[in-house]
């Protein structure tokens, strides 16, 4: 399968499983909603403060990871190239009232997007076998 079949194919994949994810147990939305970060130790003592920090989080899904960056003082943008994740980070970034941005791409694309010089670039486990071509872009 080409790299744009296997893309395409991905999309339509996790454009299906968001609804999914936003809906179950496994995320608990609702402590979220409350105010409840889901970022894990680690995240937090590898990374330090990030008050203040301009964060770019690539592939954010659907933002919680991203909008909980924002709860420890980051000014933070998420990417993703699932529209439907996209549309429900907006959303709930909006429902929070968070100040966040979120840009529907692929990581790959990420260059031609007029997004904010970062101080830091953050991406969580289990994102990077998604990727076809860890080295496209070097």
């Amino acid at each position: 399968m080409e790299n744009n079949q296997w893309l395409t194919a991905n999309k339509e994949l996790w454009n299906k499983r968001t609804g999914i994810h936003f809906n179950s147990e496994f995320y608990n939305l609702n402590d979220f909603r409350k105010g409840n970060q889901v970022l894990c130790s680690t995240e937090l003592t590898e990374l330090g403060s990030v008050k203040d920090k301009v964060l770019l989080h690539l592939q954010c899904h659907f933002g919680m990871d991203t909008l909980s960056w924002a709860m420890q003082g980051a000014k933070v943008t998420g990417v993703d190239f699932s529209d439907e994740a996209i549309a429900k980070a907006k959303g709930l970034a909006a429902e929070m009232k968070m100040d966040a941005q979120f840009v529907c791409c692929n990581v790959y694309d990420v260059l031609e997007h007029k997004l904010p010089k970062h101080d830091i670039v953050f991406r969580s486990y289990g994102t990077i076998g998604w990727l076809p071509d860890l080295r496209k872009g070097q």
